[in-house]
């Protein structure tokens, strides 16, 4: 870039008053003044590249409230989480319908289970590529619109292959929605308490939703297609939130925003993956989404076919499992802020594999509801305070990458395991859930210790882990 440089050149004075300093101001060549081109991004890379910051600067993260327009896309955030959550809640109630109504036993069934599978791989690929052409603004456009389009085709019931596929475009939108605002809420100031509401969002959309699929289908007359009519209406209100609150959030903005690592020659979401960090991060998000949808859908399944519970009853457990989730989202991030996200998701994990223990061997209903209420209470916290963790040791310019890659990898397996469960069911009984659900803990437990740990609160890397680079603020 052109600037104005300053020379000073000695004089002496005739007259004996010393040596004078003469300032010298260079003007700019006519071929570089200011008005021949517009300050562009390529100028912000320069002038990132070319200024190194003070060893005392400290990174400036957004705040919900903060710029002014946040707090509205943050509402937005949260509102297609809770459809995110109501699409992901009503399997397990909608199954029980699904079976009779297009005759189906319980493999074929979970492919509805499956279908987002295809969805949520292609939003992994293809994340990055809509943040870096569109900004956030593509997100807030393309996943509603994905939702609204397909449960508008679900609504009119149409044949049982053509709701396996359209759930394909659900999966999608499900898997755009869940990286970005997962990646940009979890860079923020209190990163673990706006995790938690954004999940807890999720989570509520799961709670209401089996109570809303079983009050339509056993008192309106309405069949399980019924249900999609309220979820028309509330993608509707996602997709007008999303589109006009992100609307100047472009791919300029977002680029200017999270400027490249200088050095690297390779696309975001390709040097992301070659940390350790996105790869444990990765499987653990897949271990973790599959059990807890696993758990959602087949619960009323399992205890209407196990326990021998009332239908009202079975879905009553599966609201209390999502409750519990909810809660814990909103109130279980204080305490991990005050003992860390290491030792806290290690503290979860062993309470949720008890809690699950006790949901499996003790053959009662009121044992099996509390217990899975609070194995839902503790289960919560664990996926957003994973994405802290990452936003922690890895740099800002990867966050998108990976968590966008994670998240919708993870996705993923909340369509592998629930088809696993239902295929090991329908030869050896929707019992077989227990056993997979501890397994899966497992797996997360030993994914989570080969994590880097942080040396401390308030250090932004841990050992092999990158930094996170500072921004300094000259005043």
């Amino acid at each position: 870039m052109a600037t104005y440089t300053i020379t000073q050149a000695e004089s002496s004075s005739a007259a004996g008053n010393g040596n004078s300093n003469v300032i010298e101001l260079q003007s700019y060549p006519p071929s570089q003044t200011p008005s021949d081109r517009k300050l562009g991004i390529s100028d912000l890379e320069e002038i990132r590249q070319d200024s190194l910051p003070p060893m005392q600067a400290v990174e400036v993260k957004q705040r919900w409230n903060s710029p002014a327009g946040n707090k509205w896309r943050v509402f937005a955030t949260f509102w297609s989480f809770f459809v995110v959550g109501m699409n992901d809640g009503s399997f397990g109630a909608l199954i029980p319908h699904l079976e009779p109504y297009y005759d189906l036993n319980y493999t074929v069934v979970s492919l509805i289970f499956l279908a987002p599978f295809a969805g949520y791989s292609l939003a992994s690929i293809a994340n990055n590529s809509v943040h870096v052409r569109f900004g956030q603004r593509g997100v807030a456009f393309v996943g509603p619109l994905c939702h609204l389009i397909s449960y508008t085709i679900v609504a009119v019931h149409p044949p049982y292959p053509v709701v396996v596929v359209i759930f394909i475009f659900v999966g999608f939108g499900n898997g755009l929605i869940d990286a970005a605002w997962c990646a940009w809420l979890g860079n923020m100031a209190n990163a673990n308490e706006v995790q938690g509401f954004l999940q807890a969002s999720y989570s509520l959309g799961a709670t209401v939703s089996p109570l809303i699929a079983t009050a339509l289908i056993q008192k309106s007359g309405l069949g399980w297609y019924g249900f999609y009519y309220i979820m028309i209406a509330v993608s509707a209100v996602e997709f007008f939130t999303s589109s006009f609150t992100f609307w100047k959030q472009t791919g300029a903005v977002y680029e200017a925003e999270n400027p490249r690592d200088p050095n690297s020659n390779t696309g975001r979401t390709r040097q992301a993956l070659k940390s350790k960090v996105t790869w444990l991060f990765c499987f653990f998000i897949f271990a973790y989404v599959g059990a807890e949808v696993s758990l959602g859908g087949w619960i009323i399944t399992f205890m209407t076919k196990v326990r021998g519970a009332a239908p009202f009853a079975s879905s009553a457990t599966s609201t209390a499992f999502w409750a519990g989730m909810t809660l814990g989202r909103l109130f279980l991030p204080y305490l991990t802020s005050r003992l860390g996200e290491y030792p806290s998701v290690i503290l979860y994990l062993g309470l949720a594999f008890g809690l699950e223990l006790i949901f499996w061997l003790v053959p009662n209903l009121v044992v099996s509801a509390v217990a899975v209420s609070l194995l839902g209470a503790f289960m919560g916290p664990m996926f957003p305070t994973a994405i802290v963790l990452v936003t922690k040791l890895l740099p800002r310019d990867l966050h998108v990458g990976c968590i966008g890659f994670g998240t919708a990898f993870g996705g993923s397996g909340g369509a592998i395991f629930p088809f696993m469960v239902g295929a090991i069911a329908q030869r050896k009984g929707v019992k077989t859930l227990q056993p997979i659900i501890l397994a899966l803990f497992i797996v997360m437990a030993l994914l989570w210790v080969m994590l880097p740990r942080k040396r401390g609160k308030g250090h932004e890397s841990g050992d092999g882990g990158e930094s996170t680079p500072t921004v300094g603020n000259e005043l």
